[in-house]
């Protein structure tokens, strides 16, 4: 019924638009040149099968007018560079983006022909392992209500949490093995609600409006990431527009948000504003249809984004760049309760969040190269509660009050010297962490505060050689700490990485690529302590993961992409826990505090499999990802038993995300997802009777059994609409179109009578499974002024 109604509306509206519709308007941007970033005058832009084009001017910069609002493919061109073709470009009547490109220089000025860049990433320093979305293949994801992480899934060795979490798992890695940047700038966190240590939660905080494209690593990862074992994100902002104010507001599933843009002071018509800003807030409305709708938990939820971008001269320019939320999770106590509402409440923790990061960022253009300079710093503020009763707030069973921050520099010289191109740096990051823990289940009560520094430097180089048909990168890195017993060694944690393409045929190229990453364990570990103030974990080494990657790449054409890799990765010293005899890479994919608690830095582990991708950017109104990886993830526990398989053990990932455009500005989007069986850790029904509503999971019996296979099906319906100064788009999301069951670990709960008071003596029962797997459809409303 629900799903007719929208319908109904959608065609409804459709209709009584139809004939208000305008279809003219102009688009704009600038062409650089992607080596030193100067601007290449008198560069072409044009659209793809029409007569319409432009000519930069000395800025770089270029507008097209008069353009039918559709979706276009558009060219840049210049003399002694490779011409760009941006794809799927979305042409509206307000609200366009100006579009940058970057032309790369032609090696060879004799070749007779040359060829057009690829859309696809292939860095010379990271040849294999490495996807890369674009702004629209994120805004019109089906069923991944505009959140960046949920989007990410869909790329090749990315699984997540199946149910109300936002977990990022990389090629078996665990949810904490990963880092983002935002322009440069580290991000610890990207979704609400982040479990500390770790990084994931339900909701992404990242504003879709603000973003550029994004680009995953999962191996051959540059000299300069620190702490990556698994994957780097890197989510690129665009600039605010330079020349006019646009005003984009957005209504989704969970939130709506307000971006506003523009230059701080309207340029003439011939001139580029020299400071520019984006920024936006949105909030959440799911506390409201939670409450409405009787669910036992309000999740609350504010966030904020900005960045400003200053031109202070030809060779120098500054950025300033923000992000942060704000989260309140809750309990709602109904009139009429479930059992399975009723073991929810008892359970769910109670959590006061907030964090902040900030950014500034300049770059100096030099000769022969440039300069980046990066200060950033970051706030996590964390409240979290248990009690025996979370709805009056009485038996306090744990408390974790804690607070992380870090001031962060970054220093980063490119230079190319004749065919070498050369990047070294260092990075001084200074960090704080305040806690304060009440564990009653494990009789732990402690205050704790740790303050100390990490340093890096690392060097890379790369070369192509044979006629540009081998490229050779080589990078160093080394990192050491003020706080911990091996932080100090001189070479204790260096890391060499090596990558090489061989490009076979124009089409066709074989990469390899080896590394070892390292990466500090998490505050929380570092700043445990015992009850009588002893730190515990002061002698836990840096996690250590070793990469071994080779691929195949064939580009039958410009637009579509085949790549096979296989990949094995090997780690050591990963922190085991003393309390449950678990590795923590198993750990952090929860709403708990991850790593609060002793650790041996003796584990084990490895990740092993191979990956298949299809991708194929808009051509003849078609665009998709069709991804399949085959993996295995294993690591070892206290005993050193041998390895067994990691609750991302799935095996199975296969996804397939696409778009199809149809006549008058309509497009349908399909997601299937499929995930292999996950293990699980069974609960200890005895060791839990006397604890709940403290669950006690049997990690002995972790791998013995597992989760069902879990195949969703989303779909998603856009029409546009342009007028005279703006534009309006509806979508309707359905998300399970097929109705699959979640696959979940059995739930429990005490034995209640009628009345839903307590059988004595209390004893523990499992609660029916009455997740059946609703099909959700949901509308969303985006307009730009």
């Amino acid at each position: 019924m629900k799903s007719a109604f929208f319908a109904f509306l959608f065609l409804s509206l459709s209709f009584s638009f139809q004939l208000l519709g305008q279809s003219q308007t102009t688009l704009q941007g600038y062409v650089y040149s992607a080596k030193d970033q100067q601007p290449l005058i008198g560069a072409t832009v044009s659209l793809a099968e029409t007569s319409l084009g432009a000519v930069t001017d000395a800025n770089g910069f270029f507008k097209i007018e008069k353009i039918p609002t559709q979706t276009y493919k558009v060219e840049a061109r210049f003399v002694g560079f490779k011409p760009q073709v941006k794809f799927n470009v979305i042409v509206r009547s307000a609200g366009n983006a100006e579009l940058i490109f970057g032309l790369e220089e032609v090696l060879d000025e004799l070749d007779a022909v040359v060829v057009t860049a690829s859309p696809f990433p292939a860095k010379i320093e990271n040849p294999n392992s490495i996807q890369n979305l674009s702004r629209e293949e994120i805004a019109t994801y089906p069923g991944g209500n505009n959140d960046i992480a949920k989007v990410v899934q869909s790329l090749p060795g990315v699984s997540g949490s199946v149910g109300f979490r936002n977990d990022i798992i990389i090629r078996g890695g665990g949810p904490s093995e990963n880092v983002y940047y935002l322009d440069g700038v580290e991000i610890p966190n990207i979704n609400h609600f982040a479990t500390q240590g770790s990084a994931g939660g339900p909701v992404g905080l990242l504003n879709v409006s603000f973003i550029e494209d994004v680009t995953l690593s999962t191996s051959s990862f540059s000299a300069k990431y620190d702490n990556a074992l698994s994957g780097v994100l890197q989510f690129n902002q665009r600039n605010g527009n330079s020349r006019n104010r646009n005003l984009n507001f957005r209504l989704g599933a969970s939130e709506a948000a307000l971006t506003f843009e523009g230059p701080l002071a309207l340029p003439k018509e011939d001139e580029q504003a020299k400071t520019t800003f984006i920024i936006s807030a949105r909030r959440s409305y799911l506390q409201f249809l939670f409450k409405l709708i009787d669910l036992p938990f309000l999740p609350d939820y504010w966030d904020y984004q900005y960045k400003v971008d200053h031109k202070i001269d030809e060779r120098n320019e500054i950025s300033l760049i923000g992000v942060g939320s704000i989260d309140n999770f809750s309990v709602n106590a109904s009139d009429d309760i479930t059992e399975e509402q009723q073991a929810t409440l008892d359970q769910i923790p109670i959590i006061e969040q907030w964090t902040s990061t900030l950014g500034l960022s300049w770059k100096h253009r030099m000769n022969n190269g440039f300069l980046r300079t990066t200060l950033s710093g970051n706030v996590l503020n964390n409240e979290f509660v248990r009690y025996s009763d979370n709805i009056a707030e009485n038996g306090l069973l744990f408390s974790n009050n804690s607070r992380e921050v870090e001031q962060k520099l970054r220093v980063e010289a490119t230079k190319f010297l004749g065919d070498w191109s050369l990047s070294y740096g260092l990075s001084i990051q200074r960090a704080e962490y305040q806690n304060s823990t009440f564990d009653n289940e494990n009789s732990i009560n402690f205050n704790s505060e740790i303050d100390f520094y990490k340093y890096g430097v690392f060097a890379q180089a790369a070369k192509s050689f044979i006629n540009n048909k081998l490229d050779v990168s080589f990078g160093i890195r080394n990192d050491v700490d003020s706080f911990t017993d091996n932080g100090t060694g001189d070479m204790a944690h260096f890391s060499p990485r090596l990558s090489l393409a061989y490009h076979l045929s124009e089409k066709l190229t074989l990469n390899a690529a080896t590394g070892r990453y390292f990466k500090i364990p998490p505050y929380t570990i570092l700043g445990f302590r015992s009850n009588t103030g002893e730190l515990l974990n002061q002698d836990a080494d840096y996690i250590r993961t070793d990469h071994y990657v080779m691929g195949l790449e064939y580009l039958p054409r410009l637009s579509t992409r085949f790549t096979i890799e296989g990949f094995y990765k090997r780690y050591s010293n990963y922190p085991v826990s003393i309390r449950n005899g678990v590795s923590l890479a198993n750990l952090g994919g929860d709403f708990e505090v991850f790593g609060s608690e002793n650790i041996s830095s003796i584990g084990k582990g490895r990740a092993y499999g191979a990956e298949f991708l299809y991708q194929q950017k808009l051509n003849k109104r078609f665009y998709g990802i069709l991804a399949y990886t085959l993996f295995w993830s294993e690591y070892t526990d206290l005993n050193d038993t041998g390895y067994r398989p990691a609750l991302w053990d799935n095996r199975h990932l296969l996804t397939f995300t696409g778009g199809y455009k149809l006549n008058n500005n309509w497009e349908l989007g399909v997601r299937n997802r499929f995930l292999g069986k996950a293990p699980f850790v069974p609960v200890n029904i005895e060791a839990t009777e006397d604890s709940y509503p403290t669950i006690i999971n049997d990690y002995d019996r972790l791998g013995n059994e597992r989760l069902r296979a879990y195949n969703s099906l989303d779909v998603r319906i856009d029409k546009k609409w342009n007028y005279t100064n703006w534009s309006l788009n509806l979508f309707v999301e359905v998300t399970n179109l097929l109705g699959s069951k979640l696959p979940q670990a059995p739930q429990y709960g005490l034995d209640l009578d009628d009345n839903g008071e307590v059988i004595m003596p209390r004893s523990l029962i499992e609660i029916p499974d009455t997740n059946n797997g609703s099909t959700i459809p949901t509308f969303g409303i985006v307009i730009d002024f």
